[in-house]
C-alpha cells in the first residue's frame, strides 16, 4: 500500500485538507461546532446545531450529511451528499424501514472517502439509533455492543423504547430489513393497528395474495386448504412463527381440571397457525377489532382474529393475532416429480 498521505478536499474551495487536520480521537468534541462527536474515523454524531455554524462542516471534513428529523434541514454547502429521513422521536415512529437506506448511505460515503455526520434535533435518540445500526452492520456488533459504543462517545445518547425494540428486530433479522421475515411482518401489522385505529382503508399490500388468485405453490412451499371444502386459504410463507411459550404455566390463572390437558400429553404445543392477513379476510377485518375467521366458500369456522392479540396454546401471546386452527385445515406440498403430498399440521 502506498505511504502517500491521504488528502480530503474542501467542498467550497477545493483546497486539500490534510488527513491529520480532521482526524480526531473518538469521543472528541469538535471545535468546528457544538454537539458534534467522532464515533469512528470519518463518522460523526450530533444534534441539529452540529455543523450548523458557517464553515463547520468544512472544518470537520464532512462531505456527507444524514439528517433524521421531521423537517428537512437547510441546504448544505455545495458538494455535500445529503439524505433526509422524516421521523419523529416517538416510540411509534418507524425508523426500522429506513435503516437499510441509512446504512447504505453511510457505507457509500465512507467508501468514497467522505466523512459523514448523522444528526437529529437533540442528537440523542434518532441519530444515535442510526449510528448504532451502522455499527451493527459494518462491524458485526450486537445491538447492546453498538449502543454501548455510541454512549461511550456521547453519554447523553438515549434512544426511546420503540427504537430500542426496532434495533433488536434489526439484529434478529441479520442487520437487514427482510420484508419476508415473520418478525418484520408482525412489526408491520402492529404499526398498522396503531396508524389505523378505526381499521378502515387498510393498505392493500398488508394482505397476502389469495392463493386462489396465484399460480400453484413452489416445491418448497406448502398450500393450506379448508378441510371441509378444500378451498385454498394460505401458503406456508404466510405463517408467522413465534418463540414457544411457557406452556401450561402460562394458563395457571385458568381452571383446567383435566391433568392431561394441563400437560398437553401427546399434542402439538401449538394447536393453531398464526398467519398474516390474506385477501379473503378483508371483509371480516374492516372496522372490527376482533371476530371469527370463516372459510370464504363453506363458512366453516377456521379460527379467530384480534388486533389486540391472542394467546397460543403453547402459552405465547401473539399481537396482532390471525389464528387458524390446525384441525380445520389440510396442508399439501408439490413434489418434484409431480403430484402432491400431505403436510403434517
Amino acid at each position: 500500500m502506498s505511504n502517500c498521505p491521504i488528502l480530503w478536499f474542501c467542498a467550497k474551495h477545493g483546497a486539500p485538507i490534510p488527513w491529520h487536520s480532521w482526524r480526531r480521537r473518538p469521543g472528541t468534541r469538535m471545535a468546528a461546532g457544538p454537539g458534534m462527536v467522532l464515533v469512528r474515523r470519518g463518522l460523526y454524531l450530533g444534534g441539529a446545531e452540529a455543523g450548523s455554524a458557517p464553515g463547520a462542516l468544512e472544518a470537520a471534513g464532512v462531505l456527507a450529511l444524514l439528517s433524521v428529523d421531521v423537517e428537512e434541514p437547510a441546504p448544505p454547502p455545495p458538494g455535500v451528499w445529503t439524505l433526509h429521513v422524516a421521523a419523529r422521536d416517538e416510540p411509534g415512529a418507524d425508523l426500522l424501514s429506513h435503516l437499510d437506506t441509512c446504512v447504505a448511505f453511510l457505507a457509500a460515503a465512507r467508501a468514497a472517502g467522505r466523512a459523514a455526520l448523522v444528526r437529529c434535533h437533540a442528537g440523542r435518540s434518532r441519530s444515535a439509533a442510526v449510528v448504532a445500526a451502522y455499527l451493527m452492520k459494518s462491524e458485526g456488533l450486537r445491538f447492546t455492543e453498538a449502543y454501548a459504543a455510541v454512549r461511550a462517545v456521547r453519554p447523553e445518547a438515549q434512544m426511546n423504547a420503540g427504537f430500542v425494540w426496532q434495533l433488536e428486530l434489526y439484529e434478529a433479522m441479520g442487520c437487514r430489513v427482510d420484508a419476508s421475515s415473520a418478525l418484520y411482518k408482525c412489526y408491520r401489522l402492529q404499526r398498522l393497528a396503531q396508524q389505523h385505529p378505526e381499521l378502515q382503508g387498510l393498505p392493500r399490500e398488508v394482505f397476502a395474495v389469495d392463493p386462489t388468485n396465484t399460480c400453484p405453490a413452489s416445491n418448497n412451499e406448502a398450500l393450506y386448504r379448508c378441510r371441509k371444502c378444500r378451498r385454498s386459504l394460505f401458503h406456508s410463507s404466510s405463517i408467522l412463527t413465534h418463540a414457544e411459550g411457557s406452556g401450561p404455566a402460562a394458563f395457571a390463572h385458568k381452571r383446567i381440571k383435566d391433568p392431561a390437558q394441563r400437560r398437553n400429553d401427546g399434542q402439538d404445543k401449538c394447536s393453531s397457525f398464526f398467519i398474516e392477513p390474506v385477501q379473503w379476510m378483508e371483509p371480516a377485518l374492516l372496522g372490527v377489532m376482533e371476530g371469527q375467521l370463516l372459510c370464504p366458500k363453506c363458512t366453516l369456522k377456521l379460527g379467530s382474529f384480534s388486533w389486540h392479540g391472542g394467546q397460543c396454546s403453547c402459552g405465547r401471546w401473539v399481537t396482532p393475532a390471525f389464528q387458524i386452527h390446525k384441525s380445520r385445515v389440510d396442508g399439501i406440498q408439490a413434489l418434484p416429480i409431480g403430484g402432491f403430498q400431505t403436510v403434517k399440521t
